[in-house]
């Protein structure tokens, strides 16, 4: 559904014969998703017959939500989860969706700063009742 590179944490592919460097950021130090990141890395290349691959970690400089994609921005939405939509929303004070994931209603509220993982807040639309997670502004 969502890829790597949609949600901005794929930083760089390098080949050189047959090793494969790759780059991945974290959306946060720490993110527990890291580790199912790499293993999945690694098997779907394997699967296409590539073994020698050396994956990193880069926390400098940290990851963005503005490096997601718009694509990936969509996607998010359509599995229920709103997004990001403006750049630097850190530095204006404005981190919160724009509208409900579900029916584009603006009359929502947070429920929790914390969803379920720590890069995602949860709300609550007061028009269709629908819980929804919201990827953070970062």
């Amino acid at each position: 559904m969502l890829s790597i590179s949609d949600l901005g944490i794929l930083r760089t592919v390098e080949v050189d014969g047959k090793k494969i460097s790759i780059q991945i950021s974290p959306t946060y130090s720490g993110c527990p998703a890291m580790e199912i990141i790499q293993d999945d890395i690694r098997s779907t290349l394997a699967k296409h017959g590539l073994e020698n691959i050396e994956i990193k970690q880069v926390l400098s400089p940290a990851w963005t939500s503005d490096w997601m994609t718009d694509e990936g921005k969509l996607k998010l939405r359509s599995y229920g989860i709103a997004a990001p939509a403006k750049h630097g929303c850190l530095l204006n004070g404005d981190d919160q969706p724009e509208s409900c994931p579900q029916c584009d209603s603006k009359n929502i509220e947070m429920i929790s700063r914390f969803g379920s993982t720590a890069c995602k807040a949860l709300y609550r639309c007061l028009d269709c009742l629908e819980p929804f997670d919201y990827f953070k502004c970062h």
